[in-house]
């Protein structure tokens, strides 16, 4: 197996550096990329004549960002989306890849945040139903810590809120008499099995982005936005593509500042504008190791400090466990796991778990820096997961993205474009995002098994492991990468682990895949399961497919 815990999700900012032409304000602090220009390989900015227009210039390429671009492109606004790095890089890669309406929200009085959240449960299942599964969660109850009458409570709470739940409901559970329940310490006699959903997070991310396009959005990733001056009715702002070095110059009627961490930052330092609002950065570590139990359950550990911790079944051989809850103040684009923070996620499955873990399980680990909107929580864990939306629209808008859910992102890009129409005519239109499914998302999830039958029948050399990864991962897309009725059906040579070439063409063509890690680490886990040398053997293949499709860009030149 290869030595997963040395890859790490996050990556830098969406930050600005330097002193551009035209006025345009700069910086150097740091805390960003130094001018490429100091660096031997300088700007090259795009003549003024060459200014792209835009309705919308959405900067961030999370969830939020993602959900906002395809629901104004599918109202019929022009979009421009820039991301620094990679598709959900950062937080959004970093979740406990739940879609749920947060049970633990009941207890800080979030009524509306948690009748909001499971409603969006409901939908994200219906229009992902490829990316986003149902899954039955075991309570223990422990005598030391919250009653049984108030977890039955705040259970009878969660499964009335939602307006019109189609998953089981709860149910009481004697755990020594459940299989579920013999994996834990004979100390746990009772408990309760609910429901919730699991979500490929950074998936959910790319298929936006996919159908975004696919409407008519322009999407930039490896593209930096490096400034802006504001005009009564327009932003004119300078983006750089990071690999090449070229700048161009854009316009846009209005701006969605989804920065995430540093959505205050590039308000206050980009745009020069003050926001009565702020962000409070929680640290949320998590990690993975070998399967500790064989129940298709997940698992809810309450901890004497009041915060709970998941043990959730994570890709056939593993469990995954988290997160922790740390304040952090330092540079969000350096974020790692502690020894600390190991321990205590080891001590809260031992606390539970009949079988221990140490340290030395680990096999991977992934931190990510959550952007929480400062409601002056004294605890971390107490801060809101509600998002709060601010609108500058003193001349050209600026729409400013704080706080939030993965769970709640298509009703937050709702709100979003709902602020920001009277000032942008065309997200007038009518709301749709709704029951339109995501990209290879058109099929009712009780499907998922004739599509896997479908694709072996098509390719009969395809195992059934590999058939529903694909299908887990793409949907009705799978059927795209082992070939359409003109070609022969397969998935070319294998790279390593089930991962093939037709696969990676796929991912580089349609998901903005450029590197090694945003193959293996977000639009799969299959850096799991890759050895060193696959690894080598996939970045050997992507650069040599992008130098032939430069050749073929060049020739058609």
């Amino acid at each position: 197996m290869p030595n997963a815990a040395s890859q790490d999700p996050t990556q830098s900012s969406p930050g600005l550096s330097g002193e551009l032409p035209g006025g345009l304000p700069g910086r150097h602090d740091g805390t960003s990329p130094p001018d490429r220009a100091s660096s031997g390989s300088p700007r090259r900015i795009i003549a003024p004549h060459a200014t792209l227009d835009y309705d919308l210039l959405v900067i961030g390429g999370g969830i939020n960002g993602a959900g906002i671009a395809r629901d104004a492109a599918g109202r019929g606004a022009k979009v421009l989306l820039v991301e620094k790095d990679d598709l959900a890089s950062h937080t959004s890669s970093a979740s406990t890849k739940l879609i749920h309406g947060g049970l633990r929200y009941l207890e800080y009085y979030e009524f509306r945040l948690v009748r909001e959240a499971l409603n969006e449960r409901e939908r994200l299942l219906r229009i992902a139903p490829h990316i986003i599964w149902p899954m039955r969660f075991i309570l223990p109850h422990s005598s030391m810590l919250r009653p049984a009458w108030l977890l039955r409570a705040g259970l009878f709470l969660y499964d009335n809120l939602c307006r019109h739940m189609t998953l089981p409901k709860t149910r009481n559970i004697a755990l020594q008499n459940e299989k579920a329940g013999q994996v834990l310490k004979p100390d746990y006699v009772r408990g309760f099995e609910y429901s919730d959903g699991w979500v490929q997070d950074s998936r959910l991310v790319a298929l936006n982005v996919m159908d975004a396009a696919r409407l008519g959005a322009d999407i930039r990733t490896r593209t930096r936005f490096v400034a802006a001056t504001r005009h009564e009715n327009s932003w004119h702002a300078i983006i750089e593509d990071e690999t090449s070095g070229a700048c161009t110059s854009v316009t846009a009627k209005a701006i969605v500042n989804a920065a995430g961490p540093w959505v205050a930052e590039l308000l206050h330092d980009r745009l020069d504008i003050r926001s009565r609002n702020a962000v409070r950065l929680i640290k949320g570590s998590h990690i993975v190791v070998p399967r500790l139990f064989d129940t298709p359950q997940a698992y809810i550990l309450q901890n004497p400090d009041k915060r709970i911790v998941f043990a959730i079944p994570y890709e056939g051989r593993f469990t995954l466990i988290g997160t922790t809850d740390i304040p952090f103040d330092r540079d969000p684009d350096h974020v790692a796991i502690t020894t600390e923070e190991i321990d205590y996620l080891c001590t809260s499955v031992n606390r539970y778990f009949r079988k221990a873990i140490t340290a030395d399980d680990v096999v991977w680990s992934y931190s990510g820096v959550r952007p929480l909107y400062d409601d002056h929580s004294g605890s971390a864990s107490a801060v809101t997961r509600d998002y709060v939306l601010d609108l500058d629209h003193a001349a050209a808008p600026v729409l400013s993205v704080f706080g939030g859910k993965i769970t709640t992102y298509r009703k937050l890009a709702e709100h979003a474009l709902e602020k920001l129409a009277p000032h942008l005519g065309v997200l007038r239109k009518p709301s749709w995002t709704a029951d339109a499914p995501l990209p290879g998302g058109d099929f009712h999830r009780s499907a998922f098994g004739s599509l896997v039958a479908d694709l072996i029948r098509i390719l009969p050399t395809l195992d059934r492991s590999t058939a529903t990864r694909l299908v887990r991962n793409y949907g009705t897309l799978a059927f795209s990468i082992i070939g359409s009725d003109r070609e022969a059906p397969g998935l070319g040579a294998l790279i390593g682990a089930d991962l093939h070439e037709r696969e990676v063409d796929y991912l580089m063509d349609r998901e903005w895949a450029r590197t090694p890690e945003d193959i293996l680490w977000r639009r799969s886990k299959l850096g799991l399961f890759l050895t060193p040398d696959d690894v080598t053997r996939l970045q050997d293949y992507m650069s040599r497919r992008e130098r032939t499709n430069e050749t073929a860009t060049s020739a058609v030149a």
